[in-house]
């Protein structure tokens, strides 16, 4: 027999059993506690969904089956202690081994309930588990509705993973339907007393399409405030903004209606009274089938729209395994679509036929629509004459703007304009602010919404042209006062111009632009680089633009100033021009500059007090 045939007749060992995990249910309840939920006040929810899914589910086999849930809260022998009662499928002997003492299944699985699983509000069969949260025994007692003849079954579980189960006499459960008793556990009795549940069914439950109720207390409140009938659209306001008051604490400048029959959404959006930062996360209350889903729902709505809080009621959305958000995925992104496209409607709405409101809305909210309008240019086309911008010739909209000036000039930055807009102004020049949130972008997209208007970028060479030149031979005899500015401002990087322009108040213009920045940043780089970089940097340099310094030869003081014969004294005045039109600017000063303005000042009083002592 050879060695194949020897292997061959070697008899083969049959595979151990798999080994099954072992769950310990208390280190269990302490994750879903502590990591999974974000307070104990779950569990009121997860009994509430529990009873609504198996009156769902019975409901699918017998459309006129009753509708009720039931909740009373108790203090047998000075604890406390919960009853909830709902009319559902119920569960048989066989279902309660096989669907409450095994972890992570969902009775939503089983008997053919899966072709109708879209109406349940649970998907991840925790279910009863989270209750240990706060109880340390759960009781559930139940009668099926699909096998009328079974008798009714005891499911009795313990914090500790134990769990006991038992069949009962008719008698103890006549209909079709589902109690669960909870027993506090210790230190959590407050989540169990009437006023607590009552207010957490409120809380969760107030939109349930079934009858719900604590004690003799109604819980839900339908239909809801936005689907409700009113005498008049007015009449719908005060409603709307009542709710919104009572929610979120506000009262809302307008509400608008979210209701997106595709994406299975029904609700409204309330618009802030007062302004709020684009970065601050909006969060939204958010009800799948009537069931809260959670309060701090972020990613509902397009980041534009931050000047908004939702409140809707949705059966299309998926929720992450707590049950307190929304899983971001592919209709979600579908629902964000469509709920930003009734904010814009709502939006072109006013600007079609409410311009009061739509003025009232932009004072507060310009710059959630001015974020809007960046990437829609309908919506940009819709809102030019509405949207304000700071100009040379006051707040006005772009439209207006546009018809005032052929060339539309703007900032990008606010020290820009600032540096301009009183001589712009004086010269005819209309300047647009830039500087402000998205503005600098709206005016850029303006000629694509309005053909043939030209936008330019207001720069020092612009300026400069637009300020009347001195006569030659006015300027020529000042050459050696230019001579003893100009030196003394080049180790700053700073030239001098002279030019006559108003207002005369004005003595001095300080003019630069991002590459003349840019050169002033490279130049001191290279002061305090070593020889190596040096080099490089200087290579650089090319013929970068550098700032100016333009002196208003109609100015007394600057008159004055270019009469002196002290070369000294006239870099000192020249000096003190520089820091004054750069304070004026209200540009952070560098190092050199505080250093110039710091010798300047000196300057000017060991000059002044010079003459003092020679006077005497």
């Amino acid at each position: 027999m050879d060695s194949q045939t020897s292997q061959s007749s070697q008899p083969s060992h049959p595979p151990h059993p798999p080994h099954m995990f072992q769950v310990d249910l208390r280190g269990l309840v302490d994750l879903l506690s502590h990591h999974l939920y974000s307070s104990p006040k779950v569990y009121l929810r997860e009994l509430l969904q529990n009873a609504v899914d198996a009156i769902t589910a019975r409901r699918a086999e017998e459309p006129g089956a009753p509708a009720r849930v039931r909740l009373h809260a108790d203090s047998p022998d000075g604890g406390a202690a919960l009853r909830i009662e709902d009319t559902g499928v119920g569960l048989t002997e066989s279902d309660v081994h096989d669907l409450l003492a095994t972890i992570g299944r969902s009775s939503k699985r089983a008997d053919g309930i899966q072709e109708v699983r879209s109406d349940f509000l649970g998907q991840f069969g925790i279910g009863l588990l989270a209750c240990f949260v706060v109880a340390e025994r759960i009781r559930v007692v139940s009668r099926s509705a699909r096998t009328p003849d079974a008798a009714p079954v005891e499911w009795t579980a313990s914090d500790d993973g134990s769990y006991t189960v038992r069949t009962l006499p008719r008698e103890a459960r006549p209909e079709p339907g589902t109690t669960v008793h909870l027993v506090a556990r210790a230190g959590a009795a407050e989540w169990l007393s009437p006023e607590r549940v009552f207010t957490l069914a409120r809380h969760f439950g107030s939109l349930l399409p079934y009858d719900v109720r604590v004690g003799d207390e109604t819980v839900t409140d339908l239909p809801a405030p936005w689907d409700r009938a009113y005498p008049s659209p007015a009449a719908r306001r005060v409603a709307l903004a009542r709710h919104c008051h009572e929610l979120f604490g506000f009262t809302p400048l307008d509400s608008i209606g979210l209701d997106v029959p595709l994406a299975g959404i029904r609700g409204v959006a309330y618009v802030l009274p007062s302004a709020v930062s684009p970065a601050q996360r909006a969060t939204h209350r958010v009800h799948l089938k009537g069931m809260l889903l959670t309060e701090r729902a972020e990613q509902l709505l397009p980041d534009w729209a931050f000047f908004v809080r939702c409140v809707l009621d949705t059966d299309s959305l998926r929720p992450t395994a707590s049950r307190e958000s929304l899983y971001e995925d592919e209709t979600l992104a579908a629902v964000r679509e469509a709920l930003g496209e009734r904010i814009r409607s709502w939006l072109t709405g006013l600007a079609a036929g409410d311009p009061e409101r739509l003025a009232a809305f932009l004072a507060v909210h310009h710059l959630g629509v001015k974020s809007l309008a960046r990437h829609d240019r309908e919506m940009l086309r819709t809102m030019l004459p509405w949207l304000p911008f700071e100009t040379t010739d006051g707040r006005l909209s772009l439209e207006e703007f546009a018809q005032r000036h052929p060339v539309v000039h703007f900032t990008r930055t606010v020290e820009e304009y600032r540096q301009v807009a009183p001589i712009a102004s004086a010269q005819g020049v209309g300047v647009i602010n830039g500087g402000y949130t998205y503005d600098s972008e709206l005016v850029e997209a303006l000629p694509s919404v309005r053909p043939g208007t030209v936008v330019a970028e207001l720069d020092a060479d612009t300026v400069t042209a637009h300020l009347d030149a001195v006569d030659p031979s006015e300027e020529l005899a000042l050459a050696g006062f230019l001579a003893a500015a100009r030196a003394r401002l080049d180790p700053v990087g700073c030239d001098i111009v002279l030019r006559a322009f108003h207002p005369l108040s004005v003595p001095a213009l300080h003019l630069d632009d991002r590459a003349a920045r840019h050169e002033q940043a490279r130049a001191e780089a290279e002061e305090q680089a070593d020889d190596l970089w040096a080099g490089i940097l200087g290579s650089l340099r090319g013929s970068a633009p550098r700032a100016r310094l333009v002196l208003n030869h109609l100015n007394p003081l600057v008159r004055r100033i270019s009469s002196l014969g002290d070369p000294e004294l006239i870099g000192t005045a020249t000096e003190s021009l520089y820091g004054q039109a750069l304070l004026m600017s209200q540009r952070p000063l560098r190092p050199a500059d505080s250093a110039l303005l710091n010798r300047a000042f000196i300057g000017l009083l060991e000059w002044a007090t010079h003459g003092e002592d020679g006077h005497r």
